[in-house]
């Protein structure tokens, strides 16, 4: 709910501002005047998941406690938020997660919300998505559905783990920030991690 409020007030901010564009109209109505959707967020007692793309590391928190820790990779695009499709960039933001996939060939894959609505507003702004995709990005976000994967902004992130286990991939995953954008932990690591994690799980990603 707080996640939400923040992101319509950094996008009041800029069309008020004098940033006018087509879509003012919709982000007028849609930011201001329609009510606050429920909640995906998992309860204020549940766990969070933590990011923090410089030290490499996922925290996981039950409030203002630290439950365990994983060393991470991230992708490969290095330091930013992600922006665009194929520049192999981990967004930074608040996200969700959204979806399981048991059967990945990464051996266990937790999709998030990525691109959530503030994404999807500066996509909109730098002409990397059409005003048709924030619109269906913007009602996902408003109805707690999945947001569109194949816009100019990328898709399918989240948490997985290696998959085929060898001792050179490990190595790399040791040494070195290796994939698309997702965030990556061991087999054995993402498993544990299953147990902290639900849909609606709070995942929050810095710099």
């Amino acid at each position: 709910m707080i996640q939400n409020i923040i992101i319509r007030k950094k996008i009041a901010l800029d069309v008020f501002s004098g940033r006018l564009c087509k879509l003012c109209t919709f982000f007028l109505a849609y930011i201001l005047f329609s009510p606050l959707s429920p909640s995906l967020n998992a309860r204020e007692d549940s766990y969070q998941l933590e990011i923090s793309k410089s030290a490499k590391e996922l925290i996981v928190k039950k409030g203002d406690i630290t439950v365990t820790r994983f060393d991470i990779a991230l992708g490969k695009g290095g330091k930013g938020t992600k922006q665009r499709v194929g520049d192999k960039k981990t967004p930074v933001g608040v996200y969700k997660i959204m979806d399981f996939k048991a059967d990945s060939k990464f051996h266990y894959f937790m999709q998030i919300d990525y691109p959530n609505l503030l994404d999807a507003w500066y996509g909109y702004k730098n002409n990397i998505i059409s005003a048709r995709e924030f619109k269906q990005i913007a009602y996902a976000s408003k109805g707690r559905q999945s947001p569109p994967q194949n816009t100019g902004l990328g898709g399918y992130i989240g948490i997985h783990g290696l998959g085929e286990s060898t001792p050179e991939r490990r190595k790399i995953h040791e040494s070195f920030n290796w994939t698309e954008g997702c965030i990556a932990l061991k087999n054995n690591e993402i498993t544990t991690l299953r147990q902290f994690v639900s849909i609606g799980t709070r995942v929050t990603i810095r710099e």
